[in-house]
């Protein structure tokens, strides 16, 4: 099962719990696992708290650990100078995997599963979601 989002690029966090949820009880699983992925080697999935300081922290602390202003050796390769968005997605990760549980997602009362797109431009994305269970 998959879906798209519309990306603006440089950070963007899209909340994408309820649309993963609905694929969740499409599939009928009671108990098992939901695997999210994005193919793509500039994007991230994680959990948050999705609420507009959270969402700013996380994107100043990414800032600092991986800025976007530094001069990349992958930039120089290939001149795209998207270098940034590829050593953040290796630390975030462009998949997650959650419990499900009674057919429901087994987050936190505050976490959300919200999706990254740390390229330097806008881009469709494909999310896919493989529920494995019984």
């Amino acid at each position: 099962m998959k879906f798209s989002i519309n990306t603006k690029g440089f950070n963007d966090v899209i909340d994408i719990t309820d649309s993963v949820s609905e694929k969740v009880k499409k599939s009928g699983i009671k108990e098992g696992i939901c695997l999210i992925s994005c193919p793509g080697s500039t994007c991230g999935i994680t959990t948050i708290e999705y609420e507009s300081g959270a969402i700013e922290d996380l994107k100043r602390i990414l800032e600092k650990l991986v800025p976007m202003s530094k001069d990349y050796e992958h930039c120089k390769k290939w001149g795209d100078c998207n270098g940034y968005a590829h050593i953040r997605s290796a630390l975030i990760k462009p998949f997650l995997s959650v419990p499900i549980e009674n057919g429901e997602l087994l987050l936190g009362a505050w976490q959300q599963i919200v999706f990254l797109d740390f390229d330097n431009r806008s881009r469709r994305r494909e999310i896919y979601v493989k529920v494995v269970g019984k």
